[in-house]
């Protein structure tokens, strides 16, 4: 059975920092090693949990946990409000550490990346190498930093490995231990298999993921999952590379949940407002111009309302980008508790069609990156509208789990 899976030595590593942020802030706080930490966006007791210390979760505090409850179930639990400048500057140190072995390195969030040692020549043993960049973590970061690495045959494989032993783990998946390997898993424990593509899976018969491992390639193409996903899950399980894309960005946005559910609807627009600042420069920053606006709301009745418009010409100012939504969000309903927005219809901004558009964009494309270039030599937001003052106090920058693009 052997011949059926990838016998390639294992050359993928996957390095995933351990309970990233709150391990983040006991490594800047010392008085709080050792102790259960929760990382907050906003410090309410109605918050949900960002990340948790593995102190906290031995007490069974979980991710998204709301405080209160949290801290019912840990006595002594201590809320920290989350700090991105800290953790951007750990995710560039990690990712210098990474480049440092490979030049295809690829940082799939901000406390976790892939390195592909594919290609390279006189490369030392796997394991010695996972053990080197552990060390360099608490000499370049902190002793206090911890990180888990996989080694397997794809980044699926690798993704495993590193969290079979948390925290502070080594694993490597190969041919000759992958079947005890994934004898010792739930299917829930495979990334990408949630509540229902279990239920899928179970309805075939399939309860395990060594049961998943040696199912045929036609039940799970044409019954299973009833699309070349079927293809892509038999390969991945045995290793071979089916995850190396690239997918085009769709759409730019943010969200945010109100602070107070009795805002007046000027109130709501200006952190309304806030938010299109955020998304533009969002934009800005991966060189696109957008077409479309999207905004929404949920209701405290958790009614969900939405309205978008498309636009002829594009744009990507923070001018534009508001004066679109504050059109479309005035129809929006009262005791609203959520508000977001996003551009869509997205194109880089350095292609030749661009140019038709003459010059009403070219003079907004002075203007706009006059005032990002003093944004980012000064700080976030060192310009900005006067209409979105007083609303900074509420609205923080958040550091996104599943994307590095705007770090």
């Amino acid at each position: 059975m052997l011949e059926m899976y990838n016998t390639e030595t294992p050359l993928v590593m996957h390095v995933d920092l351990n309970s990233a942020f709150a391990t983040i802030e006991q490594q800047a706080r010392p008085m709080l090693r050792g102790r259960p930490v929760a990382v907050l966006n906003r410090r309410t007791e109605h918050t949900a949990i960002v990340t948790a210390s593995y102190e906290a979760k031995a007490m069974g505090v979980k991710v998204g946990m709301k405080f209160k409850e949290a801290a019912y179930l840990a006595p002594g639990l201590i809320a920290i409000e989350s700090d991105p400048a800290k953790y951007r500057f750990v995710y560039k140190k990690l990712t210098s550490i990474l480049n440092d072995y490979s030049p295809h390195v690829v940082m799939k969030s901000i406390d976790e990346g892939v390195i592909d040692f594919h290609g390279l020549v006189n490369q030392r043993p796997m394991i010695e190498i996972g053990h080197e960049i552990k060390q360099r973590l608490k000499n370049e970061v902190g002793r206090a930093m911890r990180c888990n690495v996989g080694i397997g045959t794809n980044r699926f494989l690798a993704k495993t490995a590193a969290g079979l032993h948390k925290p502070d783990g080594l694993d490597e998946i190969n041919h000759t231990n992958l079947r005890t390997t994934l004898a010792s898993l739930k299917l829930t424990d495979l990334t990408g298999i949630a509540d229902h593509n279990q239920s899928r899976l179970n309805g075939v018969g399939i309860y395990t993921p060594l049961q998943f491992l040696d199912s045929d390639q036609v039940t799970l193409q044409k019954i299973v999952f009833k699309s070349i996903v079927g293809l892509q899950w038999h390969q991945r399980l045995r290793g071979y590379e089916v995850d190396d894309r690239v997918f085009d960005m769709k759409r730019i946005g943010r969200q945010y949940v109100l602070e107070r559910r009795d805002l007046t609807r000027i109130q709501i627009m200006q952190r309304l407002h806030h938010l299109c600042e955020s998304v533009g420069s969002r934009l800005r920053s991966q060189n696109k111009v957008a077409r479309g606006v999207y905004v929404y709301a949920k209701t405290a009745e958790r009614h969900y309302w939405h309205a978008s418009r498309l636009c002829q010409l594009p744009f990507y100012s923070d001018k534009a980008i508001y004066g679109l939504a504050e059109q479309l969000f005035w129809q929006a309903p009262s005791a609203i508790r959520e508000i977001g927005i996003h551009c869509y219809g997205l194109s880089d901004d350095d292609e030749p069609q661009m140019s038709l558009f003459g010059d009403a964009l070219a003079r907004e494309h002075q203007l706009v990156d006059a005032l990002d270039t003093i944004n980012q030599r000064y700080g976030d937001r060192t310009l900005h509208s006067a209409d979105t003052l007083d609303v900074s106090n509420f609205i923080r920058q958040k550091i996104p789990f599943g994307s590095t693009r705007y770090l």
